[in-house]
């Protein structure tokens, strides 16, 4: 079998993953959402990310040592710090942890990544690389989790390219009410 590429993020019901002024507090999870990342990322064999995504994802290296912190979220750490991520970036010229710069492009990368053993994901974070993912028709599955806020602009969960992609609605999930996940299948 081989990885399905999956482009997963929170978004606004508006279709934003980060608002006009460059926040995102408003996508914070409650606990069964949270819950939900922390199952998904079980299915994942490797992260693609940009260096905004990657540089916002570095909280994740050192918070395990706040002692503070819920069993949920040292779950999610032990999850994500050990997953490999590759991250394409024309300005970072290392990264730390688990990560690496891409070598190649992007179509090269995840054919590389394609072939190499393993049924889990390869996972894509962040808009700007999920368009390009998506103009090269190199995504597979796209999933969203639904925010009730509507934060008016900002940068868009899909990057318009004028390009008519057909889905198939493959599951979809409803959290406290509140917040809602939807799964959608590439049509090929």
């Amino acid at each position: 079998m081989t990885h399905k590429v999956t482009y997963s993020m929170s978004a606004s019901l508006d279709g934003y993953i980060v608002g006009p002024d460059g926040s995102f507090e408003w996508s914070a999870p409650d606990d069964n959402v949270f819950r939900f990342w922390i199952d998904e990322i079980r299915d994942v064999d490797v992260h693609l990310m940009g260096r905004r995504l990657y540089e916002t994802m570095l909280y994740w290296e050192t918070a395990e040592q706040d002692a503070t912190l819920d069993a949920d979220t040292r779950e999610w750490i032990s999850l994500w710090n050990p997953l490999p991520k590759v991250v394409f970036s024309t300005k970072l010229s290392e990264v730390q942890g688990h990560a690496r710069l891409a070598s190649g492009g992007l179509a090269e990368e995840i054919e590389r990544l394609r072939a190499e053993p393993g049924e889990g994901d390869i996972a894509i974070g962040g808009a700007d690389l999920a368009a390009q993912a998506d103009k090269l028709g190199l995504i597979d599955e796209y999933r969203v989790v639904v925010h009730p806020v509507l934060v008016g602009g900002g940068i868009p969960y899909f990057v318009r390219h004028e390009r008519r992609v057909d889905l198939e609605l493959v599951e979809t999930r409803t959290f406290s009410s509140k917040f809602v996940y939807l799964r959608y299948r590439v049509q090929r």
